[in-house]
């Protein structure tokens, strides 16, 4: 199975409220990937952090980005995504306009998206969404 993960698992595994690394050990199999915008969100994140919590979280964000193949946002991903968002947003169904870039980018892919917002994600057309366990 191929699988991009969401910003809220890689978070929850920084926290230490998920073992990512054990999930992710655990699935051998399966190749793991990160949408460009999702960095962007967990620099975000490092920025706005002060101190010892910075230099943490940077260091675990670096890590991330050395260890897990980072999909950009193409020409492609741009197609897919201004059609899921004229779908989203006709069905009144919109979510988040970053989620909206990750899940464009999961299905131009053809990945499933591991995230713990199954319900937000579940809004969209043809994802396929699992929660890590």
């Amino acid at each position: 199975m191929a699988i991009i993960l969401d910003a809220d698992v890689i978070i929850r595994g920084e926290k230490g409220v998920f073992d990512l690394r054990a999930w992710v050990g655990a699935r051998a199999d399966d190749e793991f990937a990160v949408a460009a915008i999702t960095i962007a969100e967990l620099w975000h994140g490092v920025e706005r952090a002060t101190g010892q919590h910075r230099a943490q979280r940077k260091r675990y964000l670096e890590t991330i980005v050395s260890v897990l193949p980072i999909f950009p946002y193409t020409e492609q991903t741009a197609y897919v995504h201004a059609k899921l968002w004229a779908q989203l947003q006709t069905a009144g169904t919109m979510i988040g306009y970053y989620d909206l870039i990750v899940a464009s980018t999961a299905l131009e892919r053809d990945f499933d998206l591991a995230t713990f917002n199954k319900r937000h994600f579940s809004l969209v057309p043809h994802l396929r969404v699992i929660e890590p366990a």
